[in-house]
């Protein structure tokens, strides 16, 4: 796929060039504003640790296109960084990714490289609390990912290669934010239900937790796992529990895009590390129904589709209204896979690649409140995060893609570029994490 490369040059006068877009019905949201967060990961000019949050104004997305500007800029080495210094003694390293609570009132933000959590006010951009996750497998720690619970009761974060899953205790209103070490599972040297090692070969090889989600009843929350299989766990139990296991032949490895349809869970595995360069695969099943009493492997997990031949990667995920369809990104082909919200069955391929760039990259998606745009961070010429085989960009920034035919189809409308030049002249902007913001 590298072979577009050589176009990139021609085409990027579209992207920096482009003029304002007349406004097109519909182009706000019908249910309120909202905000666009997307993450640059790369450390803060002149600095080595830090990065960067751009924030959008949807409607003025929607409308300007490539021509849009951020309403404002997190300089997540300033203040964030005085922050994590002070509270854990270490500057945070490789923002990576970022959630809301459930009020929208607070964001959340992965430090990938040094195991940082960043709790902001969302309003005023302010960094509350800064918390550092354990120490691990191999005394390693990496806060990969997070996600918070229906109640706002907690944070459930993926420390990936300390391979653990922690909880943090939020309380938004009094500004309290506590990790709880009695709550975390590991997830290398646990016992399942059944009585297996949690890792095993053949079994789960890499229990490396990548994405954990849980889905609008509240119920457990599902991880994703490098190596392949997954754990589906009660977060709610001190210490977590796990209530089921599933091994490498049913869940795909490095699944990052879980999201929810017609009562299911939807979920992705893709290649990009070394011992598993190309997947596609994508997967379904039912958000209840677990128990540490049922067998392994239960209940059934519905695979839907699977390509691992060369430059595939799934990873990213995004819905339309009524969830009629349920789009998995392709960062290396630079498509996205279509599903039927309700069969499971692919229905579409939807390109990526426009005027506006030959090679996105596209990494992980987050919709408008109406499911009507699109919005994918992708990634830069130096991607920190993901072997280059998949994550090597050449347009950092925001892809803008409006939804057609109800999700089953979609038209890239312009590309919003980040940028982040070193003392050499190199770009160092790559953008990953993303996430929308009800402004209410």
């Amino acid at each position: 796929m590298r072979w577009r490369a050589g176009i990139v040059a021609v085409l990027m006068t579209f992207v920096v060039g482009a003029a304002a877009a007349p406004t097109e019905p519909g182009s706000e949201s019908a249910r309120g504003s909202y905000e666009i967060w997307l993450v640059d990961q790369s450390d803060t000019n002149g600095l080595n640790h830090g990065g960067t949050v751009h924030v959008y104004d949807g409607g003025e997305v929607t409308r300007r296109l490539s021509a849009a500007r951020p309403a404002d800029r997190i300089d997540l080495g300033g203040a964030t960084s005085s922050l994590c210094l002070a509270s854990t003694g270490r500057n945070p390293v490789r923002p990576h990714m970022i959630v809301f609570n459930k009020a929208d009132t607070h964001a959340a933000l992965a430090f990938v490289a040094s195991g940082h959590v960043v709790i902001f006010d969302a309003a005023s951009r302010r960094p509350l609390s800064c918390l550092s996750t354990e120490e691990g497998a191999g005394g390693a720690r990496q806060a990969h990912a997070l996600w918070p619970t229906e109640d706002d009761r907690y944070l459930i974060v993926s420390n990936q290669n300390g391979k653990k899953l922690e909880r943090i205790r939020t309380d938004y209103a009094a500004g309290a934010f506590t990790r709880e070490p009695a709550a975390t599972l590991d997830l290398a040297g646990c016992l399942t239900p059944s009585g297996a090692p949690c890792q095993a070969p053949e079994v789960r090889p890499d229990n490396a937790p990548i994405c954990p989600y849980i889905a609008s009843d509240n119920g457990p929350v599902f991880v994703s796992l490098r190596g392949g299989g997954m754990l589906v766990v009660n977060w709610r139990t001190t210490p977590m529990s796990i209530v089921a296991e599933y091994d490498l032949t049913h869940v795909p490895p490095n699944g990052c895009g879980f999201i929810e349809a017609k009562g299911a869970v939807f979920g992705d595995g893709g290649g990009g590390t070394p011992n598993n360069l190309d997947q596609f695969s994508v997967f379904r099943m039912p958000r209840g129904g677990y128990s540490a009493s049922n067998p392994p492997n239960t209940p059934a997990v519905e695979r839907l589709f699977d390509d691992d031949t060369a430059e595939r990667d799934a990873h990213g995920t995004a819905v339309s209204a009524g969830e009629r369809h349920v789009w998995v990104g392709d960062r290396d082909a630079n498509v996205v896979e279509v599903f039927d919200g309700r069969t499971g069955a692919r229905v579409n391929t939807v390109p990526l690649t426009s005027r506006f760039s030959a090679d996105p990259t596209v990494d992980l998606f987050a919709s408008s409140p109406d499911h009507e745009w699109v919005f994918a961070s992708t990634r830069g010429p130096f991607p920190l995060s993901g072997d280059p085989h998949s994550s090597h960009g050449t347009d950092p920034g925001l892809l803008i893609v409006r939804m057609t035919d109800e999700g089953r189809g979609g038209e890239v409308r312009g590309l919003i570029r980040i940028t982040n030049v070193d003392a050499t002249g190199a770009e160092r902007a790559d953008g990953h994490g993303i996430r929308v913001r009800r402004v209410r």
